[in-house]
């Protein structure tokens, strides 16, 4: 389920899903190219960095699975191309194809690279302590999967010699009810305080786009959509 909808590969076949995905993939270049610019070539060259850099996250992010010592760098990283790009891919675009000088492109860029990272971190907080039907996936699923997110990295780092035990029992039993994992290893996260800990690394890196959104020259009221974005999703529960 995703959004509180059954996904693709779960409502017809995998077959279907990367079929469809393809399909998608090619219609997005139709979509692109039949925009007039100048700058077509450099966005068209963007879009396809981007679309391999959201391909190489995705691999780490699965890579990551097997292993227990992943860093908070390789964790934010990882996050960087698996989703962060995709918001400073479409700023930037947006940016050329309006004939926008480099400089205030990539500015945009970073702006998108930072709230994208503050997206994901907001997700996998949500993944963890949010509310199901609002989410609208199931709560739990990073820690079923055994997903290397900040909040169990920073558990892993933090936690004491019986904690880690217990998370490492966790992380590697192959046989466990869903539920009774879930609660085990919230409540570890909630003795070590991580839901703390990933909120102020997202304000971190919320006022860090700010900082970079009020720097960028341009008049104030063309930054009001993207100040409403940003805040959209700070205040996000889904």
């Amino acid at each position: 389920m995703r959004r509180n909808r059954p996904t693709v590969h779960k409502k017809f076949s995998e077959n279907s899903a990367i079929l469809s995905g393809d399909v998608m993939a090619f219609l997005s270049y139709d979509y692109l190219f039949a925009c007039q610019s100048e700058r077509i070539t450099d966005v068209a060259r963007l879009f396809s960095t981007t679309a391999i850099e959201v391909c190489e996250g995705q691999q780490y992010d699965m890579d990551f699975e097997n292993r227990l010592d992943v860093s908070e760098d390789e964790y934010i990283e990882m996050i960087r191309l698996k989703t962060a790009v995709l918001l400073g891919c479409s700023l930037k675009a947006g940016a050329l194809l309006a004939n926008a000088d480099d400089h205030l492109a990539s500015r945009l860029y970073e702006f998108g690279i930072n709230l994208g990272l503050a997206f994901q971190l907001q997700d996998d907080l949500l993944d963890t302590f949010g509310d199901q039907v609002t989410f609208g996936k199931k709560i739990g699923g990073d820690i079923l999967a055994n997903k290397k997110t900040c909040l169990l990295i920073k558990a892993l780092e933090l936690a004491s010699e019986k904690q880690l035990a217990e998370l490492k029992q966790w992380l590697e039993s192959k046989s466990f009810d869903p539920l009774e994992k879930i609660n085990a290893v919230k409540d570890i996260y909630n003795q070590l305080d991580i839901r703390k800990y990933t909120e102020e690394k997202i304000n971190i890196l919320f006022q860090t786009s700010a900082v970079i959104l009020h720097e960028i020259d341009i008049p104030e009221t063309k930054k009001l959509q993207l100040e409403n974005l940003s805040r959209a999703i700070l205040k996000r529960d889904r």
